[in-house]
Parts: C-alpha cells; structure tokens; sequence
C-alpha cells in the first residue's frame, strides 16, 4: 500500500479566490486563465482517450471526435515521422513549434519526456502524425527499458526519421547508440540530421560534421533553431508535408495529439515538479490524475482534477511538500496555469503526494502509468 500525504485544504481570504492545490495553503489572485504562463502536456484506467484539439479552442472541442477524412472527397496525404535523439537536444520543442501549440512537456532537465507522445499536424488535405520520443540514453531501470523501447519502436514504418542533435556540444556516448541504433533500420527509411541550437552553438558547422559522421546514411542535414527561430521549423515542416504518401487521415483533422486530456494533464504537472524540484528529485517522480470532473453545463464552477505525484522514498515526500507546504503550492500553481491558459477554463488542481516505493522498477506502478513494459 503506497504512503500518502494529501495535506488539508485552507479557505483563502476571500471567497472569490479560490484555492486550487487542495492543501497548498491559500493562493493569491484570480482564478482566471492567466496570461504569465507560455501556451500549452497517466490517467484513470476507464478515462477514454480522447485527443487534444488545437490552442484557443473552446472546450467543447478541446478532445474532438470529429470526423477524420476532409470533405470534398479531394485524395488526401498522410503519413508519419518519427522524432529521436539523447536527453534535452531540444524535441518537444521541436515538435510544440511545428504543431504551434504545447502537447509536449518542455525543461531544462533530461529526460523530462518519458513517454512517446504523437504531435498531428494537419492542413487543407495532407496529414503529418510526429512520433515525439523519450531521449534516447543508459539507465538501468525497467522505466528506462521502456522509454528506449519506446524509441525504438518509433522508428518502425515511417516516412522520415528527424535525429535531433545539439550543436552546442560534439557528438557523446549517448549520441552515438543513438547512430548506432539508425544503422540499424531498413534501407527505405529516410533520416534527416537536424542540428539544433544553431544560435547559441560556437562551432556549428565542425559539430555537425561530427554528427554526419556516424551515420553515414543520412540523407539530409539541417540546421534551426526550434525556441528562436520558428519560420526554419515551418520550412522544415513543409518540406515534409512535400514527401507524404497517398493515404486516409490517421486522425481527426482538428486535433493535435493523441493523448487522454488525463495523460496531457498529467504531463504538465510532471513538467511543473521537474521545473522547481533539485538535485535527483525531479528523475524520481511520477504524475497520475486519477480523476477530471467537469462542471455541468452552464456552470461557472471550475473543473475539477485530482493528481497524485509519486515519490520513490519517505525522504522525498517532505522536498516535495516544502516547507508549510509551499513547494507542492509552487508546482500546482504553475500547472494550473498552463492548463486554464490552454483550455479556457478555471481548474481546481488537488494535488496529493504518494510514495510508491521504486516505481521506475516497478512493472505494474509503469504499467498504471501508462507505459508498455
């Protein structure tokens, strides 16, 4: 049986200021979709797996079942494009700016992607399905058995590998099993290097040619950089779209990911613990939403999320909580953010602590989250 810790919820002050990390203490200011947080990422076991729609939708739309295939009856184009690399090379990013919207969790700390994530860009009749992997890297536990797995997988039966190299640093170990592990794919798979971080590299050009030669099958080679320069991603984006075979749309044409809104939220607060927590905390904690209600139709009352955020050991629980709980108040106000800027909705975010001894271990706590093992 997991430890809990699921503090008690304060009133604030004032009644119009609701709280919304359930036993963070009060919380200043209105419960309104905030304009400081950037534009917006395992669930119940019976939530459905609904996609997220694109930013600024209304939130009837915001997980869409709509129809997949355009009308007009015009032949459409789709196909899909796998997204690879070590730890913090800068893919998420990558594939937030090609879809214009966040479906991927963004930190300054490795490994902060862990599970695949599909990005779908859709335009007019042509279809692009992105494959956003964990970096791929060394690790001893089953979760990052999974997470290499899960990059390997992805490279299966697609139209263009993008191998995602930093061009601030020469290629090291981990970018070299990655080299090692596209040598191994069919012939008819097509790889683009794509070195990143141009504007902050001071050797570029010595570094990408370090990086081209470990793989000698790389068809092309492209520099950008995906923070600071999106018209080079755009490019990128439709030179792509250029090379997808005739096929049906894989999904609705108005979504951007596969994800449960669940798994997305989950994502998301994961982001927020990894962004404010040190040190080996961040690598040793897990996000699952474990219930979303919403409010009746008409209401003005917030929607309503439970989350619990795993630890491995007792001695993480109280870093994570903070002192008089401000930490966990920290990490639940900067989701909450990003997720009423992205739905256009004000959220209650309870967040609970649970320590589940050795999760990364774990097979059945992996599986819970969501990860095939």
């Amino acid at each position: 049986m997991p430890d809990r810790d699921h503090l008690e919820h304060d009133r604030p002050d004032h009644e119009d200021e609701p709280t919304h990390e359930h036993g963070a203490g009060p919380e200043a200011g209105p419960a309104t979709p905030s304009d400081e947080a950037p534009a917006v990422e395992a669930g119940a076991d019976d939530a459905p797996s609904e996609p997220l729609a694109t930013e600024g939708a209304s939130d009837e739309d915001l997980f869409s079942d709509g129809p997949f295939q355009p009308e007009g009856g015009v032949p459409t184009r789709a196909g899909f494009v796998a997204i690879v690399g070590k730890p913090n090379v800068g893919k998420s990013t990558l594939l937030n700016t090609i879809l214009g919207v966040k479906v991927a969790p963004i930190t300054n700390k490795p490994q902060t992607t862990r599970r695949g994530v599909r990005g779908i860009y859709s335009v007019e009749h042509r279809q692009l399905v992105f494959l956003d992997t964990p970096g791929y890297h060394r690790g001893g536990t089953a979760l990052s058995g999974a997470m290499n797995q899960a990059v390997r997988d992805s490279v299966i039966d697609v139209e263009v590998v993008l191998w995602v190299v930093d061009l601030r640093r020469p290629p090291g170990d981990e970018d070299k099993d990655v080299a090692r592990m596209l040598g191994g794919i069919g012939p008819e798979a097509r790889i683009w290097l794509v070195g990143n971080k141009v504007d902050a590299a001071k050797y570029p050009d010595e570094a990408l040619d370090l990086y081209r030669d470990l793989a000698p099958k790389v068809e092309r080679v492209i520099t950008i950089s995906a923070l600071n320069d999106p018209e080079a991603v755009y490019a990128l984006r439709d030179d792509l779209l250029e090379l997808l075979p005739s096929n049906p749309f894989f999904f609705p044409g108005d979504v951007r990911s596969d994800q449960s809104r669940e798994t997305w939220a989950s994502e998301l607060i994961r982001e927020s613990a990894m962004t404010h927590l040190r040190q080996e905390i961040p690598y040793a904690v897990a996000v699952n939403v474990t219930e979303w209600d919403d409010p009746p139709e008409g209401s003005d009352q917030p929607v309503y999320m439970h989350a619990e955020i795993w630890v491995e050991k007792m001695g993480h629980r109280p870093i994570v909580l903070g002192k008089g709980g401000a930490m966990i108040k920290e990490i639940g106000r900067t989701a909450r953010k990003q997720l009423e800027l992205f739905m256009q909705r004000r959220v209650y975010l309870d967040l609970e602590v649970v320590v589940r001894r050795d999760w990364r271990d774990d097979r059945d706590a992996l599986r819970e989250l969501g990860y095939e093992v």
